[in-house]
Order: C-alpha cells, then structure tokens, then sequence
C-alpha cells in the first residue's frame, strides 16, 4: 500500500481529523471511491478473524472486575489468568486510543496464556465504557483527563497488587496511546517491575530518574511522529542508569503488533518483539 495512505490514516487516527475530510483525502491519494474502500478495508481492524486466543478458551478464566478510581469513578476491566490456580505476576495490558478493543482482550488473553494475571483495564469506564464504534472511541478518549486517568491506571496495579492470586510482581504493557501510558505509568509508579511500551510517546525528561522498573520500548522504524522523541529518552535513561531495552523495527508501521489491521502488522516485527516482551516477563515477573 502506498505509505502516504498509510500516513494519512496514523493521521486521522492520532489528530483531530474528520472522518470526511480522511474519506476525501484517502479518495484523491487512491485515485477513485472504489480504490478507497479497498485500502480502508485493509487499514481499519477486522476483529474476528485477527483473534488468536478464543474467548472461550479451555485454559483461561475471564471475568469482568471492578475496582474504586479516581473522584470516585467506578473503573471496570477485562481480567484473565490460566484456570490453574497459583499465585502469578500480574500485567495490565493499556489499549490503543480507541478503547478496550476486542483486539486488546485478545492481546490480555495472550498474556494470561503466558502464565500471567492479566488485566485489560477500560480507560473509558467513566462514560460507561468502550464503545462499538471506533470514531466514538477515539473522541472519548480526548475527554479524559490526563492526570484522573493516570491515577486510574495506579489504582488498577494497586488492585492486583491486593488480590490473592498475585505474587506481588506486576507489570504493564501498552500500544500507542498505551506504550504512553506505560512510560508514564514507570515514571509514577515505584513498586512496577516492567514497562513495555509499544510505539508509545515519551515521558517527560525530568521524570525519567523516578523509574524503577525495567524498561522494554519498542519503536516502529517508519514511525515519524513517535520516534523523534527517542534520542531525550534514551539519554535521559542512560543518564539515570536506568535499567532498558530499545529496539526499532525498520521499515514496518506504527501499530505493527496490530494484527487486526492488514495494511499495517507486521508479522515478524510482531512476533520477534512480543518475544522479547515475554521473555522480560519471565524474567522479571515470575
């Protein structure tokens, strides 16, 4: 696909971009509606046939779960862990910009299969949580505010910290708005083991020497917008000593571990780097 539909696409989904202004924009760099339609079909998610662990898997339970957050916001998640019972690191796995996705459940589904306590916790419970509809999803997540949502995302791994099936070693791994949070999540939290953040922003340079956790980043090397915040990280990290793993996959998209969206996952970026996240999970969390 030519890589300015895919730009303009990583545009709409990331700026305030109309959904008409994308559609007309997509229809003059396509060449005619038809052409259009054909690479929308491939850039936006197709989740039923992307999923790769059933949501009636044998192994796994799931539940929904509640817990208090912030000004008294009653924060809902997606909570999943192998059927045997044992004490287990916990991860809370962050969304993208659009919501608790069925690709994000598929995503925590992946990491209870791994031996986790996951928790796919749903940024938009506020407004009665994730909905249907993308757009819709993306104009709620604008509405959230910054610091509410961050104390939601602590008082979640404060939940799974309290539970009786966690060992007490938690974790976090998000994608785009997500790899975000996870940074930001690193720089707040002194109890987190593990950070993985997956084209994620960047946190501030003067709350770098706060982490505590390990850090895993992955970067997609077309990926313009993001990766021009990666040289102040990487040396305020090193600065801090600050214990980390950077890698950049060249030449795949943003949003690469989204195998919901033909156009821009990449396979092998995708297995090689959720590889390397599971394996710091080990490492770290068991």
């Amino acid at each position: 696909m030519d890589q300015r539909i895919i730009n303009l696409f990583d545009e709409y989904t990331h700026a305030p971009l109309s959904r008409k202004e994308f559609l007309e924009r997509l229809t003059k760099l396509a060449g005619s509606a038809a052409l259009a339609a054909t690479a929308l079909a491939a850039l936006e998610p197709g989740y039923a046939q992307a999923a790769t662990v059933a949501t009636t898997a044998d192994d796994l339970l799931t539940e929904t779960v509640t817990w208090p957050g912030a000004a008294g916001v009653t924060m809902k998640g997606y909570l999943v862990q192998p059927k045997k019972k044992k004490k287990r690191g916990a991860v809370v796995v962050i969304h993208e910009n659009r919501g608790l996705t069925p690709h994000i459940q598929d995503v925590t589904r992946r990491v209870a299969q791994a031996g986790y306590l996951a928790l796919g916790v749903d940024a938009l419970s506020e407004f009665g949580g994730t909905p249907a509809n993308e757009d819709e999803g993306r104009t709620l997540i604008g509405k959230l505010d910054a610091e509410k949502t961050l104390q939601n995302y602590l008082a979640a791994l404060t939940y799974l910290r309290q539970r009786p099936d966690c060992n007490g070693r938690t974790g976090c791994v998000g994608f785009c708005w997500g790899g975000a949070m996870a940074n930001k999540l690193a720089t707040h939290d002194p109890k987190l083991d593990v950070a993985v953040a997956y084209y994620g922003t960047q946190p501030k340079a003067e709350d770098v020497p706060n982490i505590k956790a390990h850090l895993l980043l992955h970067y997609a090397g077309l990926d313009e917008r993001v990766n021009a915040g990666i040289p102040a990280y990487e040396a305020a990290l090193k600065v801090a000593n600050i214990p980390y793993q950077l890698y950049v996959y060249e030449g795949v998209n943003h949003a690469f571990n989204n195998d919901t969206s033909p156009a821009r996952y990449n396979a092998e970026a995708a297995q090689l780097a959720w590889q390397r996240t599971l394996e710091l999970f080990k490492k770290q969390l068991t």
